[in-house]
């Protein structure tokens, strides 16, 4: 009894012996913790951390400030290709600056995480920097809807609603679209949209004419604008609404407009920064008659 007691005391003992030798680190391959070592290896990614940020903002700085004003709006792909490129550079950039105590430390994980660091606050730069209020690279857009109203001297009767970019008003007939017929949209921007230069064109069988805004026109019919309504009786759409911020426009086309396609051009042109920005509307109102049935 006795010695079958020590046989397995001695079994018991060996096996967990047996166990500590396969849970060590050095059987298992890890290599023992080195506090020093974890401390260098720390300030040396929060180094590179800071290197990589300070390249990408000198490269987002000279994206904009030195390559885009000299690019011009039709080989915009350069100015994100070539600063996203230049991660190439990031390794010999670390091996240049940083000495060596720090050098043993980085691994191929270091250069990919690098590359993600600065691919991404690249794209944030690049968002701050072309945007307002340190640039300006996007012409004024229309606020909500463009319309047509006609004026007979009593009230003033807008289009349907039912457009995208044409038009169609059935008329009686006379086959003209009676008094005066009235262009309507307003213009939004980031930043000023009464700094913008709008040249509108009608062209139809009369040929080609450029016509002017009449500022006046919102004062003057404002009690009128309130009350007015579509040609199915729902109500105008709004041109400013976002107040103050919006620029609405009321261009004349006419009187009496004949029946057919009177196409409209709206190019709006602003000094932007670092370009000059470009919009161009092009709209159609068709004047139809009306089929009488006999």
């Amino acid at each position: 009894m006795a010695a079958a007691a020590t046989e397995r005391r001695k079994r018991v003992e060996g096996e967990e012996k047996e166990k500590k030798i396969r849970r060590s680190g050095a059987d298992l391959g890890l290599e023992p913790f080195d506090p020093a070592k974890y401390a260098e290896k720390e300030k040396a990614d929060t180094i590179s951390m800071w290197l990589v940020l300070t390249f990408t903002l000198i490269v987002s700085l000279l994206m904009r400030y030195v390559l885009m004003p000299s690019t011009s709006e039709e080989k915009t792909d350069i100015l994100y290709l070539l600063p996203l490129t230049a991660m190439i550079l990031i390794p010999q950039i670390h091996r240049t600056i940083l000495p060596e105590k720090y050098l043993e430390h980085f691994t191929k994980g270091t250069w990919v995480k690098a590359g993600f660091l600065h691919t991404f606050t690249f794209l944030a730069m690049s968002f701050l920097l072309v945007n307002p209020p340190l640039g300006d690279i996007v012409a004024p857009q229309l606020s909500n809807e463009w319309s047509i109203a006609t004026d007979d001297g009593v009230e003033l009767l807008f289009d349907d609603g039912t457009k995208k970019n044409t038009i169609t008003w059935t008329v009686d007939s006379n086959g003209k679209l009676n008094g005066q017929v009235w262009l309507l949209f307003g213009l939004a921007d980031n930043v000023n949209s009464d700094g913008a230069e709008v040249i509108v064109t009608l062209t139809n069988n009369n040929g080609s004419r450029e016509l002017s805004a009449t500022d006046s026109f919102w004062t003057d019919n404002e009690q009128r604008l309130l009350n007015s309504t579509t040609t199915t009786n729902s109500t105008i759409p709004n041109f400013s609404p976002h107040g103050d911020k919006d620029q609405p426009f009321a261009i004349k086309l006419g009187a009496d407009l004949p029946e057919g396609k009177h196409s409209i051009s709206v190019e709006i042109i602003e000094q932007g920064d670092p370009w000059v920005n470009h919009r161009t509307y092009n709209w159609n109102l068709i004047i139809v008659k009306e089929i009488v049935q006999v």
